[in-house]
């Protein structure tokens, strides 16, 4: 199956340092089937072909988030003065994208992306996603191995296209003592910087707060969600069946290795 594409009217640059080595008014955004954030691929032209060079070692396994989902036909290096960035952009082996080229997003290859003059992170917003905070008095309660972790009748449910509804809960109604802080953050292009998260004792991550969200959802400052992939959820007493995306893969979850 090939990839869905969509030309973008969207002027799209990345830079390293100062130097654009990337500059499109028409980039192609593509999804990858049972992912749910796009990217975007470029034509030749609109890549600092004389910066670009064939890598000549083996490809990165992680982080799987940033990685192409299938497969490539050819990775590229990028050497901007002294700086050389291995395996940040490829071709992949698909009709739809053939003669373009794919620059990774992930934090700490290239320094910066541009929509217009605004600086992007994560990855390209989907033109068809939409994200919805709304204020909610249904009764959610949250557990894992019989042990209750929150219970609250006011919570803020966020919607997001292609992924579960998440329950935002007041941090007074989440019993913190049951969890453990850890170093982890995350950003995310729709909410912002997800700057504190919360483990289960000797276990992965499972809660994260937004401190000052984006305006579109700032309904959820300060309160705390959690993966429902990993948790048991409780909505008006009807147990909920734990949802799969791609966030059921600790791989594609933010951690201090990925």
């Amino acid at each position: 199956m090939t990839l869905r594409t969509e030309t973008s009217e969207r002027w799209v640059r990345a830079f390293v340092g100062d130097v654009a080595v990337v500059d499109s008014r028409a980039p192609v955004l593509c999804w990858e089937e049972h992912f749910p954030v796009p990217t975007y691929a470029f034509a030749l032209d609109d890549v600092r072909s004389d910066l670009v060079r064939p890598s000549k070692t083996e490809p990165p396994h992680g982080p799987a988030f940033f990685l192409p989902k299938g497969p490539v036909a050819e990775w590229f290096d990028l050497q901007v003065g002294d700086r050389l960035l291995e395996h940040v952009a490829w071709s992949r082996d698909d009709p739809a994208v053939a003669d373009l080229l794919v620059l990774s997003w992930q934090p700490g290859l290239l320094d910066r992306w541009q929509e217009e003059d605004e600086v992007v992170r994560g990855h390209p917003r989907d033109p068809h996603s939409r994200v919805d905070a709304l204020p909610s008095s249904r009764h959610v309660e949250i557990s894992l191995d019989g042990v209750a972790l929150a219970g609250t009748t006011s919570p803020v449910l966020l919607f997001e296209t292609g992924l579960p509804v998440r329950f935002y809960l007041p941090a007074d109604d989440v019993d913190l003592g049951a969890l453990t802080a850890t170093a982890t953050t995350s950003h995310c292009p729709y909410k912002g910087d997800a700057d504190r998260y919360w483990s289960r004792p000797g276990g992965e991550d499972v809660a994260w707060s937004y401190s000052a969200p984006f305006p579109a959802v700032g309904a959820v400052a300060g309160r705390i969600a959690f993966y429902d992939e990993l948790v048991d959820v409780r909505v008006d007493g009807v147990l909920r069946e734990r949802p799969v995306s791609p966030f059921s893969s600790a791989a594609n979850r933010p951690g201090p290795d990925r």
